[in-house]
Order: structure tokens, then C-alpha cells, then sequence
């Protein structure tokens, strides 16, 4: 887009934080100075791991209006977040997961799924990100299967249950020995980055570790 052209996109739709819907000032991108500075963070130190996953890193907690605003992108088409989703991301996984993996992926929709919604909204953060780590990010999962959403499942063994054989390896000669890095949008109980870490684990992935926007607190 020309520097016109973006000029005047601007006045007609001008650019708001994508947590609190505030107008952002000349300067900043994706989220304003106040919501950078107060945002629910996860520390530094926290990594989680899960079954099939060596850690789970996510820089924010999946609360107030973290969770308002992945809501509006998940399910209201606002794709815009995914650069700062993913600036995000990417910060978190050069703080907390640096040479801990060679690949990087993401938690794949249903091609039901992604025709009602029109895109894949763990792909784009993981595109995102991982331009941002100046690295590509590659298909190496399919959902096969059409599970039912996992947020409406109930506990950690009905999610288990619900997402159990959903996805197939797209490619196992590219997986093979490498070390995954696994991004999705949200992380909760971990059933299914764990499902998709078990996939890979018998294509012959070396390992898997994961990366998410945000994640519940234990």
C-alpha cells in the first residue's frame, strides 16, 4: 500500500489497540503504550510442559481484555491482530524458548472449519511470528477430523477424548528429526498442542515445544 494510500485508509478506519479499542497514537502499532504496559503477563520464568510437549511458553494470561480481544480475532474476522498477536509470540520465544527448536508450525483448523471462518487464525500468528523471528513457518499438521470446539468440551479428559486421532502428519520426510516449534492462538489444558506433539512425536520429530498468545493461569 502507497504511503497516500495508507494515509487515507488511516483517516477512514484509524488504527486501534487491539486489546483496549483505543485510537493509537503516531508511533504505535498493534496495541497502545498503556496496554503494553499493563497487559496480564505471564513471568518470564514460566514454562509449562505437557504430555508429548517438552515446554509451553504464551506471554500473556487469557484474561480480561487479552481474552476480549482474541475472541474479536478468533471469531469476528479481526485478522489485522495477527501482526501484533505474533510480535508478541515472537518476543516470547526468543525470551523463553531460543534454540530449543529448527521448525515452525501451528495447531491446523478443519477444512470445515476453515471455510466457515475464511482463515486459519493459529497460521496467521504463526506466519506473524515467525516473520518476525526472520524464520518461515511451514504445514507439517492436517485436522482431519472436525472435533467439536475444545472450549465448549469440559474437563482436561473430555478434551483429551474430544481431539484424540483429529490430526495426521502433512509431511513426515520434513518432520523427521527436526524440533518442532508448535503455535497456536490459546493454551488451556495443553490437549491440544499435546495431540498434535503426539502426531509428530510418531512421524519422528526429535521433540516439541510450543508457543501461544495467551494460556490460563494454573
Amino acid at each position: 500500500m502507497s504511503g497516500l494510500k495508507k494515509g487515507l485508509f488511516d483517516i477512514l478506519f484509524p488504527p486501534r489497540c487491539a486489546f483496549c479499542r483505543r485510537l493509537l497514537k503516531r508511533g504505535e502499532s498493534g496495541m497502545c503504550a498503556q496496554c503494553e504496559k499493563t497487559l496480564p503477563y505471564t513471568p518470564q520464568s514460566g514454562l509449562q510442559g505437557t504430555d508429548f510437549v517438552e515446554a509451553c511458553a504464551a506471554p500473556l494470561y487469557y484474561e480480561g481484555p487479552v481474552r476480549e480481544a482474541l475472541l474479536r480475532y478468533k471469531f469476528k474476522g479481526v485478522t489485522a491482530y495477527a501482526g501484533v498477536f505474533g510480535r508478541l509470540v515472537a518476543d516470547c520465544v526468543r525470551e523463553r524458548l531460543s534454540g530449543r527448536y529448527d521448525l515452525i508450525s501451528w495447531v491446523p483448523l478443519s477444512s470445515e472449519r476453515l471455510r466457515e471462518r475464511g482463515y486459519d487464525q493459529a497460521m496467521l500468528i504463526a506466519l506473524s511470528a515467525a516473520l518476525e523471528l526472520d524464520d518461515v513457518a511451514v504445514e507439517t499438521l492436517r485436522k482431519v477430523v472436525n472435533a467439536a470446539p475444545q472450549s465448549g468440551t469440559g474437563s482436561a479428559e473430555l478434551r483429551r477424548a474430544n481431539i484424540s486421532g483429529a490430526f495426521e502428519c502433512a509431511d513426515s520426510e520434513l518432520v523427521a528429526g527436526r524440533r518442532i516449534l508448535l503455535i497456536d492462538d490459546i493454551i488451556t489444558t495443553g490437549a491440544t498442542v499435546s495431540e498434535c506433539a503426539r502426531i509428530l512425536g510418531q512421524a519422528g520429530a526429535e521433540s516439541v515445544v510450543c508457543a501461544a498468545v495467551a494460556r490460563g493461569r494454573d
